[in-house]
């Protein structure tokens, strides 16, 4: 697994050679995106992307740039994405969406 900061892709190993596991869509690759309807959905790739922009707050990309990192680490990060940042436990980094944390 390739979880990629724009795209994210799948393979497994097929007689000693890596085969890419298509999506739904058929495409090889798929938009690191999820996004979280209003009325508690979970929608991931090309769909998170597409009803982004009418909810950017409950779309979550580009999620690479706060893994791993501490709160205080990403105050300029947190100013260039719609979705809210939150401080979690021992200093980790949460996304807030809906009212809910995620790590």
């Amino acid at each position: 697994m390739d979880l990629g900061t724009t795209n994210s892709v799948v393979a497994v190993l097929e007689g000693g050679q890596p085969t890419v596991i298509p999506n739904a869509e058929g495409s090889r690759t798929t938009p690191s995106v999820v996004g979280f309807t209003k009325d508690g959905e979970r929608l991931v790739g090309i769909l998170a992307k597409r009803q982004a922009v009418l909810n950017p707050r409950g779309t979550v990309s580009s999620i690479k740039r706060f893994m791993g990192r501490n709160f205080e680490e990403v105050a300029e990060e947190m100013k260039i994405v719609p979705y809210t940042v939150g401080k979690g436990s021992n200093d980790s980094v949460r996304v807030e969406v809906e009212g809910k944390q995620y790590a």
